[in-house]
């Protein structure tokens, strides 16, 4: 069993930093001239992971658009993740869960273990609940050769008031987060398989990236206004380990296949000069 930090690190220098985020929104379905159903979801969400899941390292439905279909959208998104794994691509499931207790467990269960059919690469959690809460997922993701990315400072402007409060200590609740997601990945090699989230967009991550050990997913590039230039600047220290997402940048140009591909290769290449040591 590979661990997922062994198997990102693969793809990224196999095929490029790109993480591209599956958003079926209304506004881009009634764009690509769809209908806002769970027809129309299908059709979107399939031909997008389709035509971009054999370029990209990783891909990242955002499972809230999903589940607003209810059954048959979930249904959907089980095909998506069963899509982009034959196609050789990571799944970063978008579901920023976090809870307690049994909950967690299940949420674990859900996106971590391979007996689900959503089952992904790494899912995307929130600590916000006291970091412990997420020992289940932590413990799920040791078993199964999963991973976690770990809300940290994320790219909404309203996050600092809780993510820049401070602990005992002086720290903020960001780097506190941060310390723990580093003692995760302490010895692991070549890339931890426990990452941070932090925006693409912020001035400063409040952290030395470096001493973090693990992945980097970086929103925030393209539509809300960073650049891989502005990546590369704000995490230096670490730009061999940045996973940047981008989504509408990519799914704007369907729903022609070849321009989705044309799409990935040329931000792809975008992000490698930057980001590539």
């Amino acid at each position: 069993m590979t661990s997922f930090g062994e198997r990102l690190r693969s793809r990224i220098d196999s095929r490029g930093p790109l993480c591209v985020g599956i958003d079926p929104s209304t506004a881009l379905l009634r764009a690509w001239g769809l209908d806002d159903s769970p027809g129309g979801l299908e059709k979107f969400a399939r031909s997008a992971t389709e035509a971009v899941a054999g370029l990209a390292a990783a891909v990242k439905p955002q499972s809230a658009f999903f589940e607003r279909f209810g059954s048959r959208g979930v249904a959907v998104l089980e095909a998506v993740v069963a899509d982009a794994r034959a196609a050789g691509a990571l799944v970063v499931m978008d579901a920023k869960r976090g809870d307690i207790g049994s909950t967690t467990a299940a949420y674990a269960q859900a996106y971590l273990d391979p007996g689900s059919p959503l089952a992904a690469d790494a899912v995307t959690v929130s600590p916000y609940l006291g970091f412990g809460s997420l020992q289940p997922m932590i413990d799920t993701a040791l078993a199964h050769g999963a991973g976690l990315f770990v809300l940290a400072r994320t790219s909404n402007p309203e996050a600092g008031e809780v993510q820049l409060a401070t602990v005992p200590g002086g720290r903020t609740v960001a780097a506190a987060i941060m310390d723990h997601v580093a003692g995760l990945n302490r010895g692991a090699e070549p890339l931890g398989s426990f990452g941070v989230v932090l925006g693409a967009t912020l001035d400063d991550p409040g952290y030395p990236v470096e001493r973090l050990g693990g992945p980097i997913l970086a929103p925030g590039v393209g539509a809300q206004g960073a650049t891989f230039a502005d990546a590369a600047r704000l995490f230096a220290a670490a730009r061999r380990d940045v996973l940047p997402s981008v989504s509408r940048a990519v799914l704007a140009e369907g729903p022609d296949p070849a321009r989705l591909r044309a799409a990935v290769a040329r931000l792809n290449d975008e992000a490698r000069a930057h980001l590539s040591a």
